[in-house]
Order: structure tokens, then C-alpha cells, then sequence
């Protein structure tokens, strides 16, 4: 039976204003030939970093902390070989829930992983993918733009991009289609930093994002970098700021949710992802910055 979802969700679905927002459960059933399951939350990306053993406690209480180790030791150059190694050369099953998410349609998607599902589903579909970068890329900014035509990806500036395109929004970087990832304790404070200061997203989607609604899918809020995370990138928000497919919310995340403007549903994401797409209705796309 499809559950009844609340009136302002869909009609933020219909208005082309719903943002799907992608943590590492959105990955869940997610596994490769020999049913391994996709490293994705912080104690199963640990233990893939660490040839399947726990490493220090301290360590392991979150995988920033445990990949600034292995910089420390083995140079930054370990990590992204374990990223490319884990999302970009090792083949993984499909995920259903990401292809739910592609028949929606959405005009802007953030996904907090590192994998290409997404991708994968777009491979077809013109698109931006915006990448959030490290501190050591000596750059300004801490993003990457590229344009995808339908058949590849090729780097842009921002003055020259068709910002009327969906955007595939990735702040904690991507395996594709270069090797760009924000991972260590350090990563995260230069890149949170740069985001409160305007440094961390191009200007044509910090207008774009104002008056979004956000549909958090698989993104759990029990530590301050996914809080942070979030609070800086769905600034300007609409009301509700969104809803939160989290059954089993906690006291501590719902009252971060509840400050931040978002309504917790005791809902599965598959089951607010068919609830949604009963609504067959043509969505009403808006020009870049612009909202009904």
C-alpha cells in the first residue's frame, strides 16, 4: 500500500523544487560478484582502508579520523588508490534505489558518497556535476565543474556552463571523472570552512539552491561533519527546509532536524520514492535562481 506523504512534499515534487540528498544507506544492497557490499559509512569505509581489520578506537569512531592516520603514515597518495581502487575500478551491482531517483527527474541531487550510481543512471542525461576538492588541489575554489553532453564529461568554468542543467552535486568528492576526494579531519575543516565562507559551491548554485526543499534519503545526523555538511548547503532553504526518511530517528537527530526546519518521516526512502512517483504530473522546471 503507498503511504500518504504529506501535502507539501508532493507538491514540491510537482514544482521541480524537491532535492534528493543522499547519504551512505542510500547505498544499502549495493554489492559487487562475490556479494561484497560497497563500503559506504564510516566504520565499513574504515575497515576496507584497513584490509578488514578495526583499527584504534579513536580511530574508528569516524572514518575522517582514521584516514587522517593513513595520510600521516602512507601519504595522501594511499587514499585516493583506495578510493579509486573501492568506486572507480571495482564493478558494482546496480543500486534500484538510485534508479528510482533517476525516473524522478530531479533538477538538482546531492549525494554525500563517492561512488558513480548516480552517474551511472545519468550516463545518458546532459547534466552538471559539481565535485568538492580537497586542500591540497592549491586551488581557490574548493569545487570542480563539468559539463556532461550526454556521452562525456569535459571540465568547464563557471561563465561558460549551461547552468540550466540538472546538477549533480557530490561535496565530498567522486571517483569520475577525475580522482577528487575530501577525506581526512583535515580535508573536512578546509573544506567546511571554505563552504561557510561562500568557497565551497559555484555561485550559480548557491542562487540556485535558494528556496529548495530537501529530501534526505539514507543520511544519518549523528555527527557533526554531516551536520555541518548539510547546514551549509541547503542555506536558503524553502519551508519546510525538507523531510527526512528516518524510521528510526533519534532523539539527538531529530532535534537537529526539527531546529534546521526539516519534518522527520517514519518512512523508508523506497516507500516515499513510490509514494512520489504516483504523481505522474509534468514538473514545472524554473530557469536557474528562479522559483514560483
Amino acid at each position: 500500500m503507498t503511504p500518504e506523504l504529506p501535502v507539501e512534499l508532493i507538491a514540491a515534487r510537482r514544482a521541480g523544487t524537491l532535492v534528493p540528498m543522499l547519504g551512505p544507506a542510500a547505498l544499502d544492497g549495493v554489492v559487487d560478484a562475490q556479494g561484497q557490499a560497497i563500503p559506504a559509512d564510516s566504520e565499513s569505509l574504515i575497515l576496507a582502508l584497513n584490509n578488514g581489520q578495526p583499527m584504534a578506537k579513536k580511530l574508528m569512531y569516524e572514518f575522517p579520523r582514521a584516514a587522517m592516520n593513513v595520510e600521516l603514515k602512507r601519504g595522501r597518495s594511499a587514499l585516493v588508490r583506495f578510493f579509486d581502487a573501492t568506486y572507480r575500478d571495482h564493478a558494482w551491482s546496480a543500486s534500484a534505489l538510485h534508479g528510482r531517483i533517476a525516473e524522478l527527474d530531479p533538477p538538482y541531487v546531492v549525494d554525500f558518497n563517492r561512488d558513480t550510481q548516480l552517474q551511472d543512471f545519468w550516463a545518458t542525461r546532459p547534466h552538471l556535476l559539481v565535485v568538492g576538492i580537497a586542500r591540497l588541489s592549491g586551488e581557490f575554489a574548493r569545487y570542480r565543474l563539468f559539463q556532461h553532453d550526454g556521452e562525456g564529461y569535459r571540465a568547464v568554468a563557471e561563465d561558460t556552463l549551461d547552468s540550466n542543467l540538472p546538477v549533480l552535486f557530490k561535496p565530498v568528492g567522486a571517483a569520475r571523472p577525475e580522482s577528487l576526494y575530501v577525506a581526512s579531519d583535515a580535508d573536512y575543516v578546509d573544506y567546511l570552512t571554505e563552504l561557510m565562507g561562500g568557497f565551497g559551491m559555484p555561485a550559480f548554485l548557491k542562487q540556485r539552491r535558494l528556496g529548495m526543499q530537501y529530501l534526505l534519503i539514507g543520511l544519518r545526523l549523528n555527527r557533526d561533519t554531516e551536520r555541518m555538511l548539510l547546514s551549509d548547503i541547503v542555506w536558503g532553504a524553502g519551508e519546510p527546509a525538507g523531510w527526512a526518511c528516518m524510521p528510526e530517528c533519534s532523539a539527538k537527530e531529530r532535534r537537529f532536524l526539527e531546529r534546521a526546519g526539516f519534518v522527520v518521516l517514519d518512512l523508508a526512502p523506497e516507500q516515499v520514492l513510490n509514494g512520489l512517483s504516483t504523481h505522474h504530473e509534468p514538473l514545472v522546471r524554473h530557469p536557474a535562481g528562479a522559483h514560483p
